[in-house]
């Protein structure tokens, strides 16, 4: 339960990411809103997932999933480009993550 938890709130830590950008500076309501419930939504996911998993494990997977997709919105919102070393770096990134619950 504590691994589906912390994909979860990883997911979730790219929302609100993205809903911090989108909020240009806390001016626009809507994105203010939704950075403020996913982000607090996202550090009691990470919070439940750490009093199962080891800190360094957890704290790892949830900035490593959160990254990926963050980086994944930007270029499918056509806000960052997609390079050849961009997507081979991602695919590390993703990789490291799986490796990391492959071996907890």
């Amino acid at each position: 339960m504590a691994w589906t938890v912390l994909i979860a709130s990883g997911m979730l830590e790219a929302v609100w990411a993205t809903a911090l950008s989108a909020s240009r500076g806390f001016t626009k309501k809507g994105p203010t809103a939704l950075f403020l419930v996913t982000m607090l939504t996202s550090m009691a996911g990470l919070a439940y997932a750490m009093s199962a998993l080891p800190t360094g494990t957890a704290y790892a997977v949830w900035v490593g999933i959160g990254a990926a997709l963050t980086v994944t919105l930007a270029v499918l919102r056509k806000q960052e480009r997609l390079t050849l070393a961009r997507g081979a770096l991602l695919a590390l990134l993703i990789g490291s993550v799986i490796g990391l619950k492959a071996v907890s």
